[in-house]
């Protein structure tokens, strides 16, 4: 994932980059902001859904026992 900081000059938030100790900063446009935030959600629902795969199967397990 991109780094992502406030703009010191406008204050908006902005994709920063270092190359040779300069640091540089490319605004992100709405657009880029809802797709980001989407892959987020799909990345969170993806985790919680095996988390809770993981829950049912330690049940299991421990009815089993």
């Amino acid at each position: 994932m991109s780094q992502v900081s406030l703009c010191p000059t406008c204050g908006s938030k902005s994709k920063t980059k270092e190359i040779n100790g300069v640091i540089s900063y490319q605004a992100i446009q709405d657009e880029e902001l809802v797709k980001k935030v989407g892959q987020l959600k799909k990345a969170m629902q993806k985790f919680k859904d095996r988390a809770e795969e993981l829950e049912k199967e330690v049940e299991r397990l421990k009815a089993e026992s």
